[in-house]
């Protein structure tokens, strides 16, 4: 069954609506980024709303991946739209990442498309 997919229209109504639909926002940003990045190699994790497996290269099925990158909602909305930077929301502790290709998922922030 193919992943339900958000409009471009009702992703920017997310972000233009955080208070109410920040969840929906999320999931369109990691939507957005999954468009030219599919791969495996690195999970992008946004409890509790959604993840995505990025980055072509190693292919991960079961347990834990070995490049994993997590981040609040409300720090990886702030990342996607290059209002804070990687080294910021890391150095706070906000995001974390594990691995030795974790560090790859910085090249695609801020996210062009959306700002």
């Amino acid at each position: 069954m193919a992943k339900r997919r958000i409009s471009d229209e009702a992703g920017l109504a997310a972000l233009r609506d955080l208070e109410s639909q920040q969840a929906l926002a999320v999931r369109y940003l990691l939507q957005v980024l999954e468009r030219g990045n599919e791969g495996g190699t690195i999970e992008l994790r946004v409890p509790p709303f959604g993840a995505a497996q990025l980055i072509g290269g190693q292919t991960h099925r079961r347990g834990t991946p070995p490049n994993v990158v997590e981040a609040d909602p409300e720090s990886f909305i702030a990342l996607a739209l290059g209002h804070m930077s990687w080294d910021e929301l890391a150095a706070s502790g906000k995001l974390i990442a594990s691995g030795a290709k974790a560090q790859e998922l910085r090249n695609l922030f801020p996210i062009n498309e959306v700002r």
